[in-house]
């Protein structure tokens, strides 16, 4: 396995207490394979991805072992993990295109990070040049400040700074959400590329559009509330979800040619719940239409079919 992932959680402090935003996550993501994150806004995806490589104040490691190409890596400490950052792995940041020094060009700039982690900027250049023309930059822009660049060629760009080492795991964090429709296509479509490659070996996509991820994604993992819900094949996701939240979210996305009088989308009652205090048991409980009592204990993420795991007591 590439990366694997055992009871990580990871607490935000604040004056009320600690909110429970990454609670014991458990899972695995294999050599080569494109993993998408998905679910609803402050169900903790961005905190995962964060905490598998800079965990900064108020977020706060509490237990959890992470593993990434056998071995162990130091999540908990800052310093420890500036070995691996970059050149094990790496991060495209959410608002990749804010990433970039705006005082300084992009090859200057270029060079100051390869410098950063004691890599020989000049020896790297004709692989960055590669690069470039991989995701269809002319090499002019190294000559060129971030702000004369568009939003796509800045996401373009960023693609390319956070690969250049060659990371085994990169965490792409929500790289679409700022760009038009034929923007999006041509980043997400780079970012196989990059894996086909072996510019990285394997990524997590998170995103909130699970239309992106179905178009790339060799998996999908759904969570909710600061928990995993459910991964397995992008395939058995779209069209045979198990978990109640997932068969919800996926019946609310709208489908091509379908008329809004044939067939009138529905979304999920309620809200989720606090993570400050949440409740006992399954966390999709007050929400979900097949609740029943073994729901006051929290279910287990058990595989109940080949690479096809699920938290829910229905399942079990």
């Amino acid at each position: 396995m590439s990366l694997q992932v055992e009871n990580l959680k990871v607490y935000y402090q604040t004056l009320g207490g600690d909110v429970k935003a990454l609670d014991g996550a458990t899972f695995s993501v294999a050599d080569g394979e494109i993993m998408g994150l998905a679910g609803e806004s402050g169900c903790g995806k961005t905190t995962l991805g964060h905490s598998l490589i800079r965990l900064t104040p108020p977020m706060r490691f509490i237990e959890g072992r992470v593993t990434l190409d056998g071995k162990e890596l130091p999540v908990w400490d800052m310093e420890e993990m500036n070995v691996f950052r970059f050149k094990k792995i790496s991060i495209i940041p959410q608002y990749a295109m804010n990433a970039m020094n705006p005082t300084r060009k992009i090859g200057k700039m270029t060079a100051e990070l390869l410098e950063s982690r004691r890599v020989n900027a000049q020896a790297t250049w004709p692989e960055l040049k590669r690069r470039l023309d991989l995701v269809e930059l002319s090499h002019d822009v190294l000559n060129m400040y971030p702000i004369e660049l568009s939003g796509g060629m800045k996401q373009r760009m960023v693609m390319v700074l956070s690969t250049l080492l060659d990371p085994s795991l990169l965490i792409a964090d929500e790289i679409t959400s700022a760009l038009d429709v034929s923007s999006q296509k041509a980043v997400v479509e780079m970012l196989v590329e990059f894996r086909n490659q072996r510019c990285c070996n394997s990524v997590i996509v998170i995103t909130h559009d699970i239309s992106i991820l179905y178009q790339i994604a060799d998996s999908i993992m759904i969570m909710y509330a600061g928990q995993l819900a459910e991964k397995a094949p992008t395939e058995t996701i779209i069209h045979a979800p198990r978990h109640p939240y997932t068969q919800l979210l996926i019946s609310s996305l709208p489908e091509i040619g379908v008329k809004h009088d044939e067939k009138r989308l529905s979304g999920i009652p309620g809200r989720p719940p606090l993570l400050l205090d949440p409740p006992a048991g399954c966390r999709f409980r007050e929400r979900c239409p097949v609740a029943f009592d073994a729901c006051l204990e929290p279910p287990p993420f058990t595989e109940v079919a080949s690479d096809h795991f699920v938290a829910c007591w229905k399942e079990a």
